[in-house]
């Protein structure tokens, strides 16, 4: 946020019309002209930068001006301070057409650094990139005049690779590599030389330069890092710095592909250590080609690094250094790897090492992602064994640090990123996946995108059940792993308290260590997949937490699990068998009854549970009759019809559409009529009028699909056509009762009676019934049957337009 003066400043200038701006630039331009521009011309420069870079839109100068503010820019006798402020407006300007800027011939590096941000900021639309890129480069092949420093240059460099990496040839990234090696390597480890500032108690002689030091205060006695230590330091120690920050950003795109295989009578124990020792001499390491140079000076930089990451840092800067430049080394020496295999020997004991060292360490745990990164890419090369290491990452990371976000998404991404290669690898990363869902639960929705193209990959016929009771109870985990933060926190004392077996726990905190909730608090909070421990119920658990149900992460993260469910669905259907559907949609209807209770939570999982069973009965018809006990038992609760309307009517919809012997041969008779009489039993209790009796408010179209469904049943079965053809007479006793239209509009009733009619009447032709409801194989893909729920209204209406030419409708 800006100070109260800051945001006046910004709205005065954000309020200069078009013609002051005109004015001010005119009096701007008069104080450039001058002899020599002063400190008045650079504060209007100053004032008018800020004018042209407060808005959104860009500010129009006079083209004049602008040619003006380019000669001023490039004049040798202008002030550094008019300098860059005249870069600075000429950038805010762009893409500038009265552009004439060319750096073709400058020498200064100072003034190239500033005229270079000025012609990149143009877009590359006349090759502004790859002219700055062959300048900058041939100053820095070159020598440098006194006075001058590449220091400047190199992050215009880094820019322009960014922008154009085809812009260099090869001739000049080979140049800059060997550059680069050099700056890497052979920085001086004394520390810059203060100059005196004069004074009477200022010593004449100039102090003897001090060594750089350790973090630990140590005197560095190998090569400059950029975690060596120092008060003052020297160019091309900035330059070793620079370097090193743009290293791996060149390597990937000049570093070059050709590895080297190795030597097949190499062993990995051997670690290549010959190699090594000739490889790190000034002599022979000059006479490689540029990118094996640079490669072999980068390795040695890293592995430095990583050993200057095991000093005790005097300063907690420090520390935090230490561990950003430990992920960089790691990242790097992957990279070399990838570049030159023979590298690989030499990397995998070192790294194997540093990971013993720091895997118990929490603060070094975002380090441990290239590491493993690293074992992905070689294990299989060096041979070695790296399951251990993905263990430790997958099993304490995410139980230990679920609640840090940035690690949380790193971790994400860097399992996104390499699932197919774990997949390949180890086993580990799929049995982990209670683990990782600890990261979505705490940090959902920022995390959905990851795990939408995650969750394909821990899906398999072995994980699904898992991971579907898993989804629904992950508004529950996150409460879970609420209380497991603060239960951390609670002094020992309470925790002994609340562990006694004889107090029955009265809040979340007391019941977490409870012995009557400790198994399943361990269930929820499991690290690794455990199918054959999963708990019967957790409803007292679910009840228990539901002081939690209005908790912001709570509800956030109920907000993801739909979006996730229907994935979830999605992916099963590519390649569920019958056994595996058969197994979903006997939890998906005992799961219906034990969700979280957060009430928009429930309708949206129900909405979408309703639709998936609608999917799944598609994909294997012959479940309606493989289960026909649970489906019986589901659709024969008139409960279910108020708690769980959606579910039930697709339920029963399938009952209708595919308990038949043309989906299935094992279909009887028997079945039929045991469906149908249960159906009938919850439509009779749901319309029946009793005296001093409420009626129940039951959804009209869980009504509309009894009607249907029993009329499916009985042209299937048509000793059973009389008792429907009765039942649905009554409908219009039933639509018209007072306590019925007092319950429900009168649009939901009319289309009841209206539904009856159309029924009643196509019963009154079993033969055309049994063929709407039944067609023959050869007309069951027509248009009008391939979807029933849209085509039997009309076949409904056909019919009823033979028999009625006026259908019964509501009377007045």
């Amino acid at each position: 946020m800006f100070s109260a003066a800051a945001e006046s400043f910004l709205r005065q200038a954000r309020e200069i019309h078009e013609e002051e701006l005109r004015r001010f630039a005119g009096r701007v331009s008069a104080l450039l002209q001058g002899p020599e521009p002063g400190a008045e011309a650079a504060e209007g420069l100053r004032r008018l930068h800020l004018t042209v870079a407060a808005t959104k839109y860009p500010r129009r100068l006079d083209g004049k001006f602008v040619e003006l503010l380019q000669t001023v820019l490039c004049s040798p006798k202008s002030p550094e301070q008019v300098q860059v402020l005249c870069a600075a407006i000429l950038r805010e300007m762009s893409p500038c057409n009265d552009l004439i800027l060319c750096c073709d011939e400058i020498q200064d590096t100072k003034l190239l650094s500033l005229v270079s941000s000025v012609l990149l900021a143009q877009g590359n639309k006349k090759g502004e990139v790859a002219a700055v890129g062959q300048r900058v480069v041939k100053v820095l092949e070159g020598r440098l005049p006194e006075g001058q420093s590449a220091l400047l240059l190199l992050p215009v460099l880094a820019n322009v690779i960014n922008l154009s990496p085809e812009s260099l040839t090869e001739e000049q990234t080979d140049a800059v590599s060997r550059k680069l090696a050099d700056w890497l390597r052979y920085a001086s480890t004394q520390q810059g030389v203060v100059q005196p500032l004069g004074g009477f108690f200022s010593s004449p002689r100039t102090k003897q330069p001090a060594p750089v030091t350790e973090v630990d205060g140590a005197i560095a006695t190998d090569f400059f890092t950029v975690l060596s230590v120092g008060q003052h330091y020297t160019q091309d120690q900035w330059l070793n710095v620079q370097a090193f920050s743009m290293l791996r950003n060149w390597l990937l795109l000049y570093g070059g592909q050709e590895g080297k295989a190795p030597n097949p009578g190499d062993k990995p124990g051997m670690d290549r250590s010959v190699t090594s020792m000739v490889s790190t001499t000034s002599t022979s390491s000059r006479l490689l080609p540029p990118k094996e140079h640079l490669r072999e000076k980068a390795f040695e930089y890293c592995q430095r690094l990583i050993e200057q990451s095991t000093r005790r840092p005097l300063k907690k800067d420090d520390g935090d250094l230490q561990r950003a430049c430990l992920i960089e080394a790691v990242t790097i020496m992957d990279i070399i790897c990838k570049q030159d295999s023979s590298y690989v020997y030499r990397a995998v004991s070192f790294l194997k090492t540093l990971h013993g060292r720091i895997c118990g360490d929490a603060t070094y745990a975002r380090a441990l992602l290239p590491i493993a990164q690293f074992f992905l890419n070689h294990s299989k090369l060096a041979a070695v064994d790296s399951d251990a290491i993905y263990k430790h990452l997958f099993t304490d990371i995410p139980a230990q640090l679920f609640h840090n976000p940035s690690l949380a998404f790193e971790f994400v991404q860097f399992c996104k990123d390499n699932s197919q290669l774990f997949m390949d690898t180890s086993t580990i990363f799929r049995q982990s996946f209670p683990n990782l869902f600890k990261f979505l639960a705490w940090n959902s929705p920022p995390l959905i995108s990851e795990f939408v193209d995650l969750l394909p990959f821990l899906l398999d016929a072995g994980t699904a059940i898992e991971i579907f009771h898993l989804l629904l109870d992950l508004p529950c985990l996150t409460a879970a792993l609420d209380i497991q933060l603060r239960a951390a926190a609670l002094p020992a004392t309470s925790e002994k308290a609340t562990s006694d077996p004889a107090v029955k726990p009265t809040t979340c905190l007391e019941a977490f260590r409870h012995p009557l909730y400790k198994s399943t608090f361990q269930h929820l909070l499991r690290t690794k997949s455990a199918p054959e421990d999963t708990p019967e119920s957790l409803i007292p658990l679910r009840q228990l937490l539901g002081s939690l149900a209005g908790n912001p992460r709570v509800v956030q993260c109920a907000e993801t699990v739909p979006v996730l469910l229907e994935l979830f669905f999605r992916v099963v259907a590519e390649s569920a068998d019958g056994s595996l559907i058969n197994q979903l949609v006997v939890l998906l209807l005992q799961r219906s009854n034990q969700l979280y209770e957060i009430p928009a939570f429930k309708d949206d999982v129900y909405r979408v549970l309703s639709s998936q069973l609608a999917m799944l009965c598609k994909l294997h018809p012959a479940l309606v009759v493989e289960l026909s006990t649970e489906i019986l038992e589901f659709s024969g609760a008139v409960s279910n019809i108020q708690s769980k309307e959606p579910i039930f009517t697709h339920m029963v919809w399938a009952v209708g559409e595919y308990l038949s012997v043309s989906y299935d041969k094992r279909c009887t008779v028997e079945q039929i009529t045991r469906f149908f009489e249960t159906l009938e039993a919850v439509l009779f209790e749901i319309t029946q009028l009793r005296p001093l009796a409420s009626t129940p408010s039951c959804a009209p179209r869980a009504i509309s699909v009894l009607m249907a469904t029993l009329t499916k049943l009985a042209a299937r079965s048509q000793d059973l056509i009389p008792r429907v053809s009765m039942f649905l007479s009554k409908m219009r006793t039933f639509v018209q009762s007072p306590a019925v239209t007092s319950v429900y509009c009168e649009e939901d009733l009319e289309e009841i009676l209206i539904r009856a009619t159309e029924l009643m009447n196509l019963l009154k032709m079993p033969s055309v019934a049994q063929f709407v409801f039944n067609p023959p194989m050869d007309v069951a893909s027509t248009r009008l049957q391939r979807e029933v729920n849209d085509s039997l209204p009309l076949a409904l209406r056909m019919v009823t337009h033979l028999l009625e030419p006026a259908p019964g409708c509501m009377p007045a």
